[in-house]
């Protein structure tokens, strides 16, 4: 629509900032969607007609349109990082609005530094907006790695390589540490180093382990707290990650042996531990600060599993427990706890899976964990914390597993695009069993309840068991009894370990009984 407004230079109706502004105020401000679409489209144009203007005038007319954006980018961010399930319609229609808007604001903010760099016309004129230039390439960087990552999708390797020219060119003209404010009415100052720090620490936490909900939560409180993170041209004690300048990857864990060459840079977090437990025991007393942009409004339970989870990285970041082998084992799979129910308790009468199984064939596989690739047409709804019932070819029991991480494989052919599946193990064997109160009416939970009973996992010295209960089923001063071969178990919670989409993981301390013929469970 847009682009028909694109004539000779003398008519285009960004020749001036006049003209420009015009176009702001024909936008339809009650449309969020409708209004990012159209100012997406008017920034890939601008992009287009870079060698129509010089860069001051071009520079201008990008940072209006940027600044045009934000409320409406802010709209749908809240409906996109939304606490609440929304439909796959819906859900889809935001991601790739803002997708479509992180990736062309990112793009041509990129083509203008590059421009400068070049020394084009009107180069000198704008040598003071520089920093606020380079800063805001990168947080654009930030937010198109966000809207790929929520996704599951492939980071570019292009990415890398912008961010190492971004740096490198404000470390050696001598603005890394430059004070910016990036956009009207948010609080503090950034600058070059601080937002490459924040990207990169937030990066390398492990989006692919997380919901597209936690990659934004995570990304805000690491941006509020990006004063502590800072980068040095040499190894030290409290250096976590290192990129390269000349050959540009994605942030790499520091290998203290590791040989170390110039155009190495190091990043360290030695304050950011102290500053996350504070804010979480804020959090704990079910206070969420009003001075941290999340970008939305959020529970205090709901941002403290996001702090947790980065305090878990930074104090110690994840490492694999189980050496993985390269292993093609075929896998039978269902996906959601109902499901699982009815796959392995036909005995219990929860009702026989009659859904066609899918079929996996893990690429590596450990004692704790497996991945695999397969088709993203008709995975259904897998995401990060899906529970899967897993039974490998040959074996009659089933077990259980939950999703820690995807990536999307995107190919031309949408039909062939694929999911790589990374899931840790929680039992190879499991059984289906029926929750009864012990002999306590009035609770929460129905008699005839189905569970799932995580054998291997059960240590009969400390007299403790794991149980995968309906979501929002557990309760810490509720007994429970069970029978499972030929014997009863009076289980006495002892904590939830794990809040899932569908399920609760919980651990029971239990008593075990020889059950009698007369005995009412």
């Amino acid at each position: 629509m847009l682009s028909t407004l694109f004539g000779k230079k003398s008519d285009n109706p960004i020749a001036d900032i006049k003209s420009a502004q015009a176009l702001l105020d024909d936008l339809p401000k009650n449309d969020a969607f409708r209004s990012l679409a159209e100012l997406t489209e008017l920034i890939e144009l601008v992009s287009v007609h870079t060698d129509d203007f010089k860069l001051d005038h071009h520079l201008a007319v990008l940072r209006l349109f940027d600044d045009a954006a934000q409320p409406y980018m802010r709209k749908l961010v809240r409906e996109y990082f939304t606490p609440f399930e929304i439909n796959k319609f819906q859900e889809n229609r935001l991601w790739l609005a803002l997708g479509n808007w992180s990736r062309h604001i990112a793009h041509a903010y990129f083509k203008l530094f590059t421009a400068y760099c070049n020394g084009e016309r009107g180069s000198s004129a704008i040598k003071a907006q520089v920093p606020l230039l380079t800063a805001r390439a990168v947080h654009a960087t930030t937010w198109h790695l966000k809207y790929v990552c929520a996704h599951y999708g492939q980071v570019d390797n292009a990415i890398w390589a912008n961010l190492a020219l971004l740096y490198k060119h404000a470390e050696q003209l001598r603005y890394l540490d430059t004070p910016v404010s990036l956009y009207q009415g948010l609080i503090g100052d950034t600058t070059v180093k601080l937002e490459v720090g924040c990207l990169m620490a937030w990066y390398d936490s492990g989006l692919s382990a997380l919901s597209p909900l936690y990659i934004h939560l995570t990304e805000r409180i690491v941006a509020h707290y990006r004063a502590a993170i800072d980068i040095h041209t040499e190894v030290g004690q409290n250096s976590r990650l290192s990129f390269d300048l000349n050959r540009p990857a994605e942030p790499t864990r520091i290998n203290m042996g590791a040989t170390t060459h110039p155009a190495m840079r190091f990043i360290a977090m030695p304050g950011m531990q102290a500053k996350l437990e504070d804010f979480m025991k804020v959090l704990k007393k079910n206070i969420v600060p009003d001075d941290i942009n999340l970008g939305g409004s959020y529970e205090a339970d709901v941002v403290k599993n996001a702090v947790q989870y980065i305090l878990n990285y930074v104090i110690a970041p994840p490492v694999r427990r189980n050496t993985r082998r390269m292993a093609n084992v075929t896998l039978n799979a269902v996906d959601s706890f109902d499901k699982i129910i009815e796959r392995i308790g036909a005995g219990l009468n929860f009702g026989a899976g009659e859904e066609e199984l899918a079929h996996w064939v893990t690429e590596e596989i450990s004692a704790g964990g497996f991945s695999t690739v397969i088709p993203v047409k008709g995975s259904g709804v897998i995401g990060i914390g899906s529970l899967l019932g897993i039974q490998p070819e040959g074996l009659p029991h089933w077990g259980v597993a939950v999703v820690r991480r995807l990536v999307r494989r995107l190919v031309r052919d949408d039909a062939k695009n694929q999911l790589r599946v990374g899931a840790e193990i929680l039992s190879n064997h499991i059984a289906g069993v029926v929750l009864n109160q012990n002999k306590v009416p009035g609770g929460a939970i129905e008699n005839g309840q189905p569970a799932l009973w995580l054998y291997g996992r059960q240590n009969d010295e400390t007299g403790e068991a794991q149980l995968l209960l309906r979501a929002d089923t557990f309760s810490p001063g509720r007994s429970l009894q069970i029978q499972l071969d030929g014997k009863t178990y009076l289980l006495m919670p002892n904590g939830l370990q794990e809040k899932g989409l569908d399920y609760d993981l919980a651990k029971f301390r239990f008593v075990v009984q020889e059950a009698s013929e007369d005995e009412e469970m």
